[in-house]
């Protein structure tokens, strides 16, 4: 009898978790489609922020330094990056924070939510003005 509040306090933790933004996350490419790195986010003085902790990308090791990025990242390790910044919640979305693509030297205006139907779906939307792309980058599950 005692282990049916702990099944129960199990089960809504993992709920609520699976609907967090929190934890790490596949970035995807919308060009390509392919899996590229694993970016983790957390919280950080009641913002949210988001840095690469692993490549997916075969051929590349985790300790390489980025030969094809431009401007101020070519040459240097992207462990470690901090791709997401100030993130807001807002709801069930996180504002009024920006997204850094390190390969490209650019950073946009971003917002973030989880997919209403799958949980395991993250968006991640980048602005120019009035236009956007949206990412849609998938909850890591570790091995």
């Amino acid at each position: 009898m005692k282990k049916i509040p702990f099944i129960l306090l199990m089960l809504v933790s993992q709920l609520i978790y699976s609907q967090s933004i929190l934890g790490k996350w596949i970035s995807v490419d919308d060009k390509t489609g392919k899996e590229k790195a694993v970016i983790e986010i957390y919280e950080v003085d009641n913002k949210f922020e988001g840095k690469i902790v692993k490549f997916l990308e075969k051929g590349v090791s985790d300790d390489d330094p980025c030969e094809h990025c431009k401007g101020d990242m070519k040459g240097k390790k992207l462990i470690g990056f901090k791709i997401l910044k100030d993130f807001e919640a807002n709801g069930d979305k996180f504002e009024n924070g920006t997204v850094t693509d390190p390969e490209e030297d650019k950073t946009y205006e971003s917002k973030i939510w989880v997919d209403e139907d799958d949980k395991n779906t993250l968006h991640v939307r980048g602005y120019v003005s009035v236009f956007y792309r949206t990412q849609q980058w998938k909850r890591y599950q570790e091995n």
